[in-house]
């Protein structure tokens, strides 16, 4: 059995101690136990403390891990805050069972990675949102009129909330990236007024840490056209593997969210035979906010986002407290939101479509999108 080096120190300690104790007058009564316990203590204590400590802590050093929990942490954040500003017993029971969310949340990353654990994250996170949103229906007073009803519906908002436009353009990006195509009239596309043509590329959409380019501007959404995926500074095989999933088959101008494709690939089991799309949308996001591609940032409401965070087929519920029951959102309100953005995104291309960076890599997939 080996021994601590600072209970050998301490023993050292204390028989010198003792030694000198009866010099100052110190009964041998005290002396003696103190003399005995000091290195117990030394050697056991810092075990027993570590023990204690795990009980009430957890220590996550995985870097995918952290950035989720800081995705927890910033909803549990927002219950805080509106906890400190009222005595609703709603409210403050919102921020309870946030905490043990997060806890219970650290404690599954600690024995499992994200990937494997993604449907019980999924289903916590979704939680927080909802958790979210019911603190937000409780604190701000609610419309009679049809319009506030419609907003109500994502949370207050419109579907999409306020955000910024997305990067401007380069002057003249490249002839096979500016060519319009008729509009395809389809459900993720723009209006079917005629007004507006979408472009032969297909679109990912993808949902990230939120950041703040400016004041009251929160951007936790992007969309990129898909051959943005295949630029060198992405991840590679992985961003044009990911583009060859994403473009196949697919109509022109189509709006692909990450959940879409996680969907296809049973539920995300297959994400490993394709890439590490954590690392891809990192890139991407990374791009964007270097501008050396372009995209449109959005800063969509808690249940928009949740809604392209499922599946196509997946429901979204939300506890109505003042009505008393549950609100299910499903894949009519997640083809309404898809509809915004492709609306947004027919703005802000103008005529021309997005510009996804220089130097691109040849896709192995190249008619995937027709």
């Amino acid at each position: 059995m080996t021994v601590r080096p600072a209970t050998a120190v301490v023993t050292a300690l204390t028989l010198v101690v003792a030694a000198l104790a009866p010099m100052h007058g110190v009964p041998f009564g005290i002396v003696l136990p103190a003399a005995a316990l000091a290195p117990l203590l030394v050697e056991h204590l810092p075990d027993r403390l570590d023990t204690r400590a795990g009980e009430n802590a957890r220590i996550i050093e995985d870097a995918a891990a952290c950035r989720y929990l800081q995705r927890l942490t910033a909803l549990h954040t927002g219950l805080v805050r509106a906890a400190v500003s009222s005595d609703r017993y709603e409210v403050r029971r919102a921020v309870e069972i946030g905490h043990h969310q997060l806890f219970d949340t650290a404690d599954l990353l600690q024995r499992h990675d994200t990937r494997s654990a993604s449907s019980e994250l999924i289903a916590r996170e979704r939680l927080m949102l909802q958790l979210a949103v019911q603190t937000r229906q409780i604190l701000t007073p609610t419309q009679g009129d049809a319009a506030a009803a419609r907003h109500d519906r994502f949370g207050g908002q419109p579907p999409l909330g306020p955000y910024p436009p997305g990067p401007r353009r380069r002057p003249q990006p490249s002839a096979e990236h500016t060519t319009p195509v008729p509009p395809t009239k389809e459900e993720t596309n723009m209006p079917q007024d005629g007004s507006e043509q979408p472009t032969g590329e297909v679109y990912l959409l993808f949902a990230h840490e939120a950041y703040y380019p400016a004041a009251a501007q929160e951007i936790n959404t992007s969309l990129v056209a898909a051959a943005s995926l295949l630029h060198p500074r992405v991840r590679q095989p992985d961003g044009a593997r990911i583009y060859d999933l994403l473009t196949r088959g697919r109509r022109p101008g189509e709006i692909v969210p990450l959940a879409t494709l996680t969907h296809e690939l049973d539920g995300g089991t297959r994400w490993p035979e394709v890439g590490d799309w954590e690392a891809v949308t990192a890139d991407l996001l990374q791009l964007i906010r270097d501008r050396e591609c372009d995209a449109l940032s959005l800063g969509l409401p808690d249940i928009a986002r949740a809604l392209v965070c499922s599946g196509p087929h997946s429901e979204v519920r939300v506890y109505d407290s003042a009505a008393g029951r549950h609100q299910a959102y499903g894949p009519a309100e997640r083809i309404e939101v898809l509809v915004e953005v492709g609306r947004q995104l027919a703005w802000a291309e103008a005529g021309c479509a997005l510009w996804p960076g220089d130097g691109l890599l040849v896709p192995a997939n190249p008619g995937g999108a027709t």
